[in-house]
């Protein structure tokens, strides 16, 4: 099945924006399979499905946009409230728009 939904068409959206930060590609996952995002060859995130993507934005970068783990996970659903990685979720252009704004920030703290 070809990617032809509204929510794939913003999953290439959000890796072609990620992609043009130095460092960022997006290739597959030795850890969780599937597609992920390296920087400088480390792994900092990967997507669950079309629409969600777990992101290691840090703690101080959670706590500071007061970001707070879905309730409802399906992939992490017992994650720890001081983890350093968090699931986005993005189904408009404004979400994808706020997933490259929080890794601009997390790029600026690695």
């Amino acid at each position: 099945m070809g990617e032809t939904t509204a929510v794939s068409s913003l999953r290439r959206e959000l890796i072609e924006k990620l992609e043009t930060f130095e460092g960022l590609t997006d290739r597959p996952s030795k850890v969780a399979g599937g597609s992920a995002i390296f920087y400088h060859g480390k792994e900092i995130a990967h997507f669950h499905n079309d629409n969600e993507i777990d992101v290691r934005l840090t703690k101080k970068l959670i706590k500071r946009e007061g970001l707070s783990h879905p309730a409802d996970s399906e992939v992490h659903h017992h994650r720890s409230a001081n983890s350093e990685w968090i699931e986005l979720r993005f189904s408009r252009t404004e979400h994808v728009e706020e997933v490259v704004r929080l890794f601009k920030l997390a790029l600026e703290e690695y």
